[in-house]
C-alpha cells in the first residue's frame, strides 16, 4: 500500500481509526475502556452522550482485530475509488452521514425491540435495570432473569465500529459501478458489484430479523448505512451535471 497515492480523506480515516484502535489497546491495559465514552449507547442508558453518534464509528473492539482490519480494508479498496470520483468533500459528507444514519437506525430498532419487552416487565424490574444494569454490563455481568437481561442488553450495550459507513461505501460502489467484477474470497469466484451488494443486504436483513441473542453484530446499523447512502445518492443524482 503506497500511502502517497491514497486520497486525503481515505488516508486520514485509516490513520484516525488506527490511532484510536491503538489508544483503545493501551488504555485497556490501564483499566480505561474507551467504548464507555466513545461507543454508542441507547438514549435511555446513563452512558449515552450525543457525541457518540459520531465518535462510535471511529472506535473498534480491542478484542477483535479482524473488525477494524476488514472495515479499513473496505474503506481503502472502495472508498478511494469513490473519493476519486466524487472529490474529497462529497466523499467525507457521504461517509459521515451514512455512519451517523447507521447509528440512528440502530437506536430506533433497539427502541422498537425494547418497548414490547418493557411492557412485560414489572415496574420494579424496570427500575432495577435502570439503576444497576449499566454498572453490571461494565463489569461483564448481566441479570439472571432472561427478560431483565435482554432489556439491559438493549438499553446498556454499546455499538462500535465503522461498519455502518462501510456498508454505505459498498452500496455506493455497487450503484456507481454495478457491473464491475469483484473476486470473492470464499468461494473464490468473480461476482458483479451490484449482486455482491444486493446479496450482502439480503444477508444483513435476514440476520437482523433472526435476532440471534448470541449475535453481537449490529445488522440493522449496517442496513441503516446502506439506507442513508441510497437516499443520499438518489438526492445527488437529481443533479446529473454535478453527481460525478
Amino acid at each position: 500500500m503506497n500511502f502517497r497515492n491514497i486520497p486525503p480523506v481515505v488516508k486520514n480515516l485509516l490513520i484516525v481509526n488506527g490511532l484510536v484502535f491503538l489508544a483503545t489497546l493501551l488504555l485497556k491495559n490501564q483499566g480505561i475502556d474507551l467504548s464507555d465514552y466513545l461507543g454508542l449507547h441507547f438514549w435511555k442508558s446513563e452512558g449515552f452522550k450525543p457525541h457518540q453518534l459520531v465518535s462510535y464509528m471511529f472506535l473498534h473492539s480491542a478484542y477483535d482485530f479482524t473488525h477494524i482490519l476488514f472495515n479499513m480494508f473496505a474503506v481503502y479498496m472502495f472508498g478511494r475509488v469513490l473519493e476519486d470520483v466524487w472529490g474529497s468533500k462529497r466523499f467525507l459528507i457521504y461517509y459521515m452521514i451514512t455512519g451517523i444514519g447507521a447509528g440512528l437506525i440502530q437506536l430506533i430498532v433497539a427502541y422498537f425491540r425494547l418497548m414490547p419487552l418493557m411492557a412485560e416487565i414489572p415496574p420494579e424490574g424496570i427500575d432495577l435495570v435502570m439503576k444497576e444494569g449499566y454498572g453490571a454490563l461494565l463489569e461483564g455481568k448481566n441479570f439472571i432473569d432472561p427478560q431483565l437481561a435482554q432489556a439491559n442488553a438493549l438499553i446498556n450495550s454499546v455499538t462500535v465500529g465503522a461498519s455502518g459507513a462501510v456498508f454505505g461505501i459498498l452500496l455506493a460502489f455497487g450503484m456507481l459501478f454495478p457491473n464491475t467484477e469483484l473476486m470473492l474470497l470464499f468461494p473464490p469466484i468473480p461476482i458483479k458489484a451490484k449482486w455482491f451488494v444486493l446479496g450482502y443486504g439480503v444477508i444483513e436483513l435476514y440476520s437482523g430479523f433472526a435476532n440471534n441473542p448470541n449475535d453481537n453484530v449490529a445488522h440493522f446499523a449496517h442496513l441503516g448505512g446502506m439506507l442513508f447512502g441510497f437516499v443520499l445518492i438518489k438526492m445527488w443524482q437529481k443533479d446529473r451535471k454535478h453527481f460525478y
